[in-house]
Formats: structure tokens, sequence, C-alpha cells
């Protein structure tokens, strides 16, 4: 690492002195783009066909774009609602071409790869562009970052990948890429172990993503859907992205007559440089790689076979050796000193292959079967004995003491112990079909799914106050003491449990479109979903639908209704008790979803525009009740509860600044539950007066039981706002400026070994600021010497980055330590403080 970090920071240092001379074997193609009423058309997508990037049309449709010569290029024109033109153009060195298009407005249609989004959707999905993602300041420099910024989407930690969703939790969100679905791991317990999620930014050409109330196509989660599809190489190229928290390496292309396509991305990441500022002190050493591939063959026009495939390997070990953390309040403030023994080594690997066969008869058919295999060998392994030390600071500023501490309030030891294994693996085949016939596009598909688990849990914890729970007998003759004979150790579970599961599922839908020239245009969407379950033998029907509707107003408007039943069959996870066995009589949970929403598209500083507005209500049903500690849910799984999320959620989006997209988000959500059969009892005297002993006098007191009713999710955070903002110096387009920030109101947590009822404490707010500085170094218009090996970088910036601006102290958990009088403290485990990174991309 010392040499590596020298060696960037000395390349980094010489590459603003580079010395552009000259030009390189580039041509333009420049024109307009129009409607087939010959009506200018804004924002039209032109690129060359699969890669991500390109450029778009100004307000009076005029387009300019840099490309490679002496090479055939397919380059396309693409804008929601319209079908996508596509051209083959090759250029001489140094030739500009005039080329106007005309998109001709249709509802679907139907091209080799996917069904080109419709001008109005019934339900809403969130596109972004891929390339922002390697622009947002972010720790992972993942997709999942730049989804955190939109409405609806929740956060608290900066170190995962993890999001919440209106109310929902992390295993209730679907990822596909490719339309094959993706798995989160078991095991992992906090943020710093997570290490890379599976979608690699480089290799993305498209970002779908719906917050609820989505279509039957989609599968059975509860709360939301992320769909990425990689993009298909059109020529050969690659990048290569280093920084101070690792290296990504992608390359791509085509051969044997452009029939087998290639696209090939690598991952190292390490969080040594940002673990070292947490609170706890120690021998970090975190690494995590992988390596994935998406391969295509295409036998013919109609027939195509493509592979993606993926293996990753995150190994985290820690040695902690000591932590300080002040907490408290300014009247009442507490210092714990912990000082660590032994270490923790978590190893995660994760293998998935998946092919997928592709037949297009006609233009109007298109039938897919994939099948995929998913395999995933956990390992958690610590034994971590903790000293601590809690003493009473001194708060007043004129004493001389001020901040130290002036009272010992205990001391204890407190120590960890874990053996986990975990592997599972999941096997689906399944088929997918489209048909695409007047104003309809017909969808169905079926599913047949395959897992094993196999599970073996051993860990506890023990806390010690100065020695109160170690065996002891009665420390002298005649005294009162009760003897200690047994060690009493916490949170205790051990287990081995293997399971296989089997699923079926299948769907229909059908959307089409229709329009009156007084009215506006219509669009509705109806299908329904089937899931067989066979632990329990259970089977459930998800009927949902959608409706749109563009009016002829002056003000470019949509307006939606989208809603339906979603079930989530419990995966192992959400079947396991706390002592590690399995609950038998597990159930599916279920809601029911209503999305109301609106598009407003206006012009502000003459720059486009989009207001978006959503308001939801979701019925829980069925709803198995969990509480999170830092990433790790902990389901209570032989206990169901009902309850509800409603909300709003608010997002403009558009050109801030000219040029350049910039958007807000507001959300404000409710989610609350009601166990199902808890309550407590407490005692009163005659006098209605609460009381601990059940008799007085030997009279038995009066009981009342108390039915606690609605409660608050662990997700119930009121109030969400996020900002990613772009900006560039006006002089200088090439210096840009990007920022996100964040601001989460408190979430509700308990006590350790807590009811359910119990857990209505509320941490502090959420609030972190990242800004990234990025400098483009070289563009598609740079002009090299032909000695010059710089003349086969197409694009080379460096970014600046600062995580968390304001140095905000996030609270993700707490540790809980007793004092001498068995009174419980809660000490906030923080998350990292400001940090700086510096990242190199280059595109070849």
């Amino acid at each position: 690492m010392p040499f590596f970090r020298s060696a960037l920071f000395s390349f980094l240092l010489c590459m603003p002195f580079v010395l552009f001379s000259q030009k390189d074997n580039k041509g333009v193609v420049y024109g307009k783009v129009s409607d087939d009423r010959r009506k200018a058309l804004e924002l039209v997508n032109v690129a060359v066909r699969g890669t991500s990037g390109g450029v778009v049309t100004d307000s009076k449709g005029n387009y300019r774009i840099v490309l490679p010569s002496d090479t055939t290029l397919r380059v396309t024109f693409s804008f929601i609602g319209y079908a996508p033109e596509e051209i083959s153009i090759k250029l001489r060195t140094g030739e500009s071409k005039n080329v106007n298009v005309m998109l001709l407005s249709t509802i679907a249609t139907l091209p080799t790869a996917q069904i080109i989004e419709q001008r109005v959707d019934a339900t809403r999905l969130t596109r972004l562009d891929p390339k922002q993602a390697t622009h947002v300041p972010s720790m992972s420099n993942g997709i999942e970052d730049l989804l955190k910024t939109l409405p609806g989407v929740s956060s608290n930690n900066e170190l995962s990948s993890q999001y919440t969703v209106r109310g929902g939790n992390f295993d209730e969100n679907l990822i596909y890429v490719n339309g094959i679905e993706i798995y989160r791991p078991f095991l992992i317990s906090s943020g710093q172990q997570e290490g890379l999620s599976f979608i690699n930014s480089q290799m993305v050409s498209n970002i779908e993503f719906s917050s609820g109330g989505f279509a039957a196509e989609y599968g059975d989660k509860l709360s939301s859907v992320l769909d990425i599809t990689y993009r298909r190489p059109q020529e050969t190229a690659a990048s290569v992205a280093l920084s101070l928290l690792g290296a990504d390496v992608s390359f791509e292309g085509r051969t044997f007559k452009d029939k087998f396509t290639y696209l090939v991305g690598a991952r190292y990441k390490t969080s040594q440089h940002l673990l070292k500022a947490l609170e706890t002190k120690g021998e970090y050493n975190p690494s995590f790689g992988d390596v994935q591939a998406l391969l295509t063959y295409t036998f013919n026009p109609k027939w195509e076979l493509s592979s993606l495939l993926y293996y990753s390997r995150n190994r985290y070990k820690i040695v902690p050796e000591s932590r300080q953390t002040d907490f408290g309040t300014f009247q009442e403030s507490y210092r714990l000193n912990i000082y660590f023994d032994g270490q923790e080594i978590d190893d995660y690997e994760t293998t998935m292959g998946a092919l997928t066969l592709d037949f297009n008869p006609n233009n109007h058919l298109k039938l897919r079967l994939i099948t995929s295999a998913y395999s995933a060998i956990e390992s958690e392994t610590y034994d971590i004995q903790s000293q601590y030390w809690l003493g009473k600071r001194e708060t007043s500023s004129g004493s001389e003491q001020y901040g130290d501490v002036v009272q010992v309030q205990g001391v204890g030891t407190f120590i960890d112990h874990a053996r986990n294994y975990f592997e599972a693996q999941v096997f689906n085949i399944g088929h997918n079909g489209t048909y695409v016939y007047n104003d309809h596009v017909l969808k169905w598909g079926a599913r047949y799914q395959h897992q094993f688990v196999d599970d073996k849990l051993s860990e506890w914890e023990l806390v010690d106050s100065a020695g109160y729970l170690l065996p002891h007998p009665a420390d002298f003759i005649g005294s009162t003491q009760t003897s200690q004979a047994d060690l009493v150790l916490n949170n205790v579970a051990r287990s081995a449990n293997q399971l296989r599961l089997n699923n079926f599922d299948a769907f229909v839908q059908n959307s089409w479109t229709f329009s009156d020239k007084k009215e506006g245009e219509y669009v509705l969407s109806l299908g329904v979903r089937a899931n067989y379950w066979d632990y329990n033998s259970e089977i459930n029907v998800s009927p949902r639908g959608g409706i749109a509707y563009k009016p002829n107003w002056k003000q470019d408007v949509v307006w939606r209704l989208s809603g339906g039943v979603y079930s989530q069959a419990p995966f192992y996870r959400e079947m396991r008790l706390f002592d590690g066995n399995l609950y038998e009589d597990a159930k599916s949970q279920r809601s029911y979803q209503v999305v109301l929403g609106n598009d407003y598209k206006f012009t502000a500083w003459n720059r486009p525009f989009i207001f978006t507005s959503e308001v939801y209500y979701k019925y829980l049903e069925n709803v198995i009740p969990y509480e999170v500690d830092n990433v790790r849910i902990r389901y209570y799984a032989d206990q169901q509860a009902k309850g509800y999320a409603a909300g709003l959620d608010l997002r403009i989006n558009g050109e801030f600044v000219k040029g350049i997209d910039s958007w807000a988000s507001l959300s404000l959500m409710q989610t609350e539950e009601d166990v199902k059969g808890d309550s407590y009892m407490y005692y009163v005297n005659s006098d209605g007066d609460r009381i601990t002993a059940s008799t007085v006098n030997n009279v038995v007191a009066d009981s009342v039981t108390v039915f606690p009713g609605m409660i608050p999710r662990p997700s119930d955070q009121r109030l969400n706002f996020s900002i990613f903002f772009q900006d560039y110096l006006p002089w200088s387009p090439t210096f840009k400026v990007h920022l996100r920030g964040v601001f989460g109101t408190k979430l509700p947590f308990g006590t350790p070994n807590s009811e359910r009822y119990q857990q209505t404490l509320r941490m502090p707010s959420y609030r972190r600021v990242d800004i990234g500085f990025s400098k483009q170094l070289i563009s598609e218009d740079s002009r090299f010497q032909k000695n010059n090996p710089l003349r086969y970088v197409k694009n080379m910036w460096i970014t600046l980055e600062i995580f968390n601006l304001l140095d905000v102290n996030n609270t993700i958990s707490y540790t809980w330590v007793k004092d001498v009088s068995n009174s419980q403290y809660a000490v906030p485990n923080h998350l990292t403080s400001r940090q700086i990174n510096v990242k190199l991309v280059m595109e070849f």
C-alpha cells in the first residue's frame, strides 16, 4: 500500500502537465432531430449503440457528437415515446457530416434487445444516467449511492450499499441485472464488513428504479425494484479507475464478425484508509475483490445466447486495540474507554453463473429462457474480550479539570464469541415472453426456484460489570449474598440447520394505450402474479395494475395511479429465531399498495425541469417484526404483525446549471405495526397507584393488562431530504463540482433483550455532505503527437473527494455497558469522520 500510494501520487502530480498537440483520428456528426410534425425534439439521446454517455439535443433539436474516424459505427437516436432511429456511419479523419433525423411517435417497439420505454408509463420507473454514478462522491462508487438521493429511499450508513424504501427493510428490495435476480449477503452485520456490491457501475448502460406500486412483471418483494442492464459492446474499449480506496478495470469488444461480444470488469477495494479513522483503533485488514463478465453470441438475427458470470471474495479482518468515546449531554457527559484482546475474521465468497437464450421470430414476438445458479459461502468468527472503564467528565468550563474524568462510574468486561458458517445455493430456470400487437404489449413469464441452505450457528455474549457475573460462593460466613454458581451468557444462539425450499411463480401482464385528440392519452396496465412456496404449501395470488393519463393541456402533465397486492415468501433469514432454530409455521408477508403520482414538465430560466410527486399508502399484513443493529436484521420469526406505511415523495430534477442535471428529493413518511398478541401487565393498589408487587399486606393486588397497539417500525424515518448537485466553471467547463447531501430524521431502537413494543427510543438524525472536485484532463477533442501513448486515451479525469465535509459524528448503533449500580448506558457507535480520497479515471 505505501508503494501503491506513492506511485499513484506521483502519477497524479504529473498529469496536469500533459502537453496536448497533434490532432487525433476523429470526425464530427451534427444535425437536427425532429418529430413527424417537424417539431424540434429536445433532450434526445444521441450515442453509439451499446455505450453509455453520448450527447443530447438542445432546445432547438440540434446536436453535435465527436466520433472515431475510419470505423463503421451505429449511432442511435432515442427519446421516450418515440421509436429509436439508428444509422450506420463511417467518417474520414477531420470530416464533419450533417445528419438530420426524424423520430416517429410510437407506443412500444421491440428491437433486438429490449422493449423501449413507453411515452407514458402506467407505473413510474425512475431512469438514471449510469455516468452519474461515477461522478457522485461515494465511498463505494456504486449505483446504490446514487439511488440514496431519490425520494422514498433511505440509508443511514455510508459504509453499506444497503437501503430501505418507504418503510421497508433491506430484505424487501428486488435487484435484477440483465433480468437475473441478485441476492444480498447473509452473515454481514456491519457496513465495514460489506465490501463490494454486485453491480459494477463501469459496466452499466441503463438504470431503472421503482419505489413501489410496480407492475406484475417484477418479482415477489414488498418494497422496490432496481433493474440494471449491462451494456452491449460496439467497439474495443477499456477503462481504468484508481483511487486510495482501490481500483476498477474493465474492457470490452466484438469479434468473430461482430457475432461475439465480451464485457469484463474487475474490482479491488480496501477500506483500510477509512476504517482507521473510526473510534475503535486497531489493525484493520479488509480486502474485497470481484470479477464479472457478460458474454454474448449472436447466431443470427433471431437467436442469441448470453452468459453472465460473477465471482467475488470479500475478507475482513480486525485486531482491535482500544476505543475512546465521549457521549452524553453538556450538563452530564461521560467517557468510555475500552481495551480489547482478540480478533475477528470474516470471509464471504460468492459465485454466480447465468445463461440467457433469446429467440426473436419476428418484430412482434420475443421469447427468452433464463437459467442461473448462485452460491454463497460465508463465515463469521470472532473472540473479542473488551475491558471497559466508564467515567463521568467535568462539564464546568471554569474548572481546571474541564473535559477530564472526575468520577468513576463503573468497570467491567464483555466477551463476544462467534463461530458462524453459512452456505446457500439458489437455482433458477424461467421463461419470459413479450408480444407487441396494435396498441398492446403482452408480457408473461414463469420460473422454478430451488434453495438449499446449510447453516451452523454458535454465538454468545457475556457482559460482566466488575465481576458480578462470575461464578463465586458467598464472600464470608454469615453473608447474606446469594451464591452465584453458574456463568450466565447473553444472546446465546446455537443451531445446525439444513433446509431445502422450492418456489414456483408466474405472471401475465397486458399494457395498452388509447388516445383521444380532445382528452389526451391513456396507458393502462393490468397483470397478476402467482407464487407457490412448498415449505408450508402456500399459494399467493397478487393482482396489480396501473393507469396513466396525459391530458391535452397546455402544461406537460402526466397523472398516474397504480398499486396491487405484493407478497414476499420468507427466505431463510426470516424463518430463523433468535436462538438459531427454525420456525416451522412461517408464512408469506403481504402488503396492499396504492400510489397516486404526478409528473409536471416545465421550463425555468430557459432550461428543462421535471417535478414529480407521489403519495402512497401501504397496508401491511402478516409482516414479521424485526430489529436492526447496524446492517444486521434479526427477525422475531414466531411473531406476526399488521401495520401500514404512508407518505409523500417529491423530487425536482433539471438543469439548475445549464447543460448538467441536478436534483433534490424530499420524503415524508410514517410506518407503524401492531404485533399480534403482545401485551404486558402491571399491578395497582386500592388507590389505583401502580406498584411492583403482586400482593399488598397478603392481599392480591389488582392487575392491569396493556396492549401496546401501534408502535414505530425500525425504518420509521419521518423526514428525509437529499440532494445531488453538479456545477462547473463557466470559463473552464472541464472543471466540475459534484455534491451529495443527505439528511434523515431519527430512527427507532431499543435496549438489548427488550420486547418489541419497548423499542421506541430514537437515535440522532443522520446528516452528511460529500463533495467531489473533478478536472477532465483528456477528452475526445484532445490532440496528441503520433508517438505519444496518451493518444489512445479517449477520456481522463482526476477527482478530489471529501467525505463527510461537515465532519458530523453520525450514530449507526449502540454499545450497552453497566455501571456499579447495574444501570445501563447506551454508548453511540459512530460512523466515519471527514476523509479525503483521490481518484483517477481513464477510458480508452
